[in-house]
This record gives C-alpha cells, sequence and structure tokens, in this order.
C-alpha cells in the first residue's frame, strides 16, 4: 500500500521515504568511506551533502552515519537503510532504463498524415531536413483530403498532422504554419483566358468546374467563399488529388480553383493561365494539428519546428510559421 494511516491522515509515500538524490548520497558514502569524497563525486558541496543526510536521519528517525575526523562510518541502522537503499535504487535505474527504451521506441519511427497540397507541395522539404536532425526515425506519410487526416489522428494511426481550411477540426488542437492563395485557373484555349474583366462571385458559382471532392481544405474554402452567390454549381468533375484536377485542367476540360503552390510552375510555363477575380476571399491558413490536449513530442514535435524555419526550398512564397496556437 502506498500511503498509510497517521492519526486519522493518509500520510503519502513521498512524505515517508527518502528522496532518491539522498539515497543515492548514501550509497556512495558506504561505498567511499567519506561524505566529502560522496559529495564530490555527486557533484554537489560537503555542506549540502551533510543537509541531505542529517534531513534524512530526521524523516527515519534513526542515526545513519557516525562521523569522525577519519571518515564516516554507518551505524548499524545506516547499514540496513543502506541495504534496503540500493534495493531502491537498482529498482529506479531499471525503471529509468525502460522509460528510455519506449522513448527510443517512440521516436524510431514518425506517422504524418497530410491534406493533398501540404503533402505534395511542403512537406517533402520539411522531412529531408527531419531527415538530417533524426537519421534514425523512419517515417511514414498519410495523404488524404483534410477531413482524412483528422479521422487519422482521432484513430490513433498518425500522430501528427497538416490541414488546410478555415478552421481547427473537432477533436483536434493546432497552431498556423502558413498562409495559401487559391487560384482560378484554366487552358490557354480557355473563353476564360481571354476576359478582359475580372471574374466575379457569381460567374464562379454558376460555372461547372473541376473540383477536389468534399472533405478537402480546398472544397470547404471554395464552398465558403461561394456561399452568399448561391453556393457552386454541379461539378464538371470531382477529383480526389490536386494532380489530377490539375491535369484536367491542363488537358483543356475546363476550369478548377487550386492552391498557388500547386500551379506555380504550369503558371510559369504558360501551361495554365490565373482567370483573375473580383473581391472573392480565397485565402486559408495551412495549420498543424494534434490530438486534443497531447502536445507533439519527441520527432513529430520536431516537425513542428520545422515547419517554422525560414528557409524552405519545397515551400516558395509561403509565410514563415508562427507555432503557438490560433
Amino acid at each position: 500500500m502506498s500511503e498509510r494511516r497517521a492519526e486519522g491522515t493518509w500520510v503519502p509515500l513521498a512524505h515517508r521515504v527518502p528522496e532518491l538524490g539522498a539515497l543515492e548520497l548514501l550509497l556512495a558514502v558506504a561505498r567511499l568511506g567519506s561524505l566529502g569524497r560522496a559529495a564530490r563525486e555527486l557533484g554537489i558541496s560537503q555542506p549540502a551533502a551533510s543537509g541531505r543526510i542529517r534531513s534524512m536521519e530526521r524523516q527515519l528517525g534513526v542515526a545513519l552515519l557516525d562521523r569522525s575526523p577519519r571518515g564516516s562510518r554507518l551505524t548499524e541502522a545506516g547499514a540496513l537503510v543502506t541495504d534496503w537503499a540500493r534495493r531502491v535504487v537498482e529498482a529506479a535505474e531499471a525503471f529509468d532504463a525502460g522509460t528510455q527504451a519506449l522513448r527510443g521506441r517512440r521516436d524510431s519511427r514518425l506517422t504524418v498524415a497530410a491534406s493533398m497540397t501540404i503533402a505534395e507541395y511542403l512537406l517533402p522539404g520539411w522531412l529531408i531536413a527531419l531527415r538530417a536532425a533524426r537519421p534514425d526515425t523512419a517515417v511514414s506519410l498519410l495523404a488524404g483530403n483534410s477531413a482524412t487526416v483528422a479521422e487519422r489522428l482521432l484513430s490513433g494511426e498518425a500522430d501528427l498532422g497538416f490541414v488546410e481550411g478555415l478552421s481547427v477540426p473537432e477533436g483536434l488542437d493546432g497552431t498556423v504554419i502558413g498562409h495559401d492563395r487559391l487560384v482560378v485557373v484554366a487552358a490557354p484555349g480557355h473563353p476564360w483566358a481571354r476576359r478582359r474583366t475580372p471574374l466575379t462571385a457569381a460567374e464562379l458559382a454558376r460555372a461547372p468546374l473541376i473540383l477536389r471532392e468534399r472533405g478537402s481544405g480546398t472544397r470547404q474554402v471554395l464552398d465558403s467563399a461561394l456561399s452568399k452567390s448561391g453556393g457552386l454549381a454541379e461539378p464538371l468533375l470531382e477529383l480526389a488529388s490536386t494532380t489530377a484536377v490539375k491535369a484536367a485542367v491542363v488537358s483543356g476540360a475546363g476550369p478548377a480553383v487550386l492552391s498557388e503552390l500547386a500551379v506555380t510552375e504550369e503558371l510559369t510555363a504558360r501551361r495554365l493561365t490565373e482567370i483573375h477575380l473580383h473581391d472573392i476571399p480565397l485565402h486559408r491558413a495551412l495549420r498543424a494539428v494534434w490530438r486534443r490536449s497531447q502536445l507533439p513530442t519527441g520527432p513529430a514535435r520536431d516537425l513542428l519546428t520545422l515547419t517554422s524555419q525560414p528557409a524552405n526550398p519545397a515551400a516558395p512564397g509561403v509565410p514563415p510559421a508562427k507555432p503557438g496556437g490560433e
């Protein structure tokens, strides 16, 4: 039993048993035959060591050492206490070894769940940097839409997640790590590419678009932006990845709304044309997320830290992260 009754009250074991440092000091004195040498070995002053022994003697109610100019000798009670202390310290060392093994096992692998844009255009650079810092950590990446990322975190399948959307998914905590702009794009031969006036929200809402599936961060932002203009029209196509949407737009199938990160190369090469908009809010936060009240630790914490590094070759144009909450 970890507590005992004393005068009608429960006295916790921690109040009755000397702390581990005092027991280690007693073992050192028994081994070295000198309080001064034991203090030096443990890196404390001799007055501090003397005070720790006296405090332990008061707590236990017995004398542990006979002190003399020739050194310190265990009393009969001190010899018994030393034997018991040795077993306690050995158990503590076994406890420490076990917890270190648990940390090592935890730190040997990391599972990251990320929505498609972050998985394709941002995470590669972060994971390269993590590999340099933690070469022994094996990383698994699970890509999906923002809703799927939340499901994987809540089920315990992933240790850390990254989403694009309007808010932190239910049941998770998170922090904004950057911002992204969505752009309307079309093939150069599409009629919109020859427009001289910006596209209005009503026009965008009426147009059949090539869209990401429901649950994606891109779809959430677009639904919200066009909610006052009648909402989205029936999709021309509904595809499950940014790469598939982009390929369909390049082929001339129709226009789409995509992350600026995803189409930078195609816009530069003029395989796609950006369609200018009239006052349509298509910006979103990029977030790192984790299970509520379970702050990232080990390699997950290190990866989160890397998202705030100013130099990120895999993420052109994305502002540095500002960890610390919404």
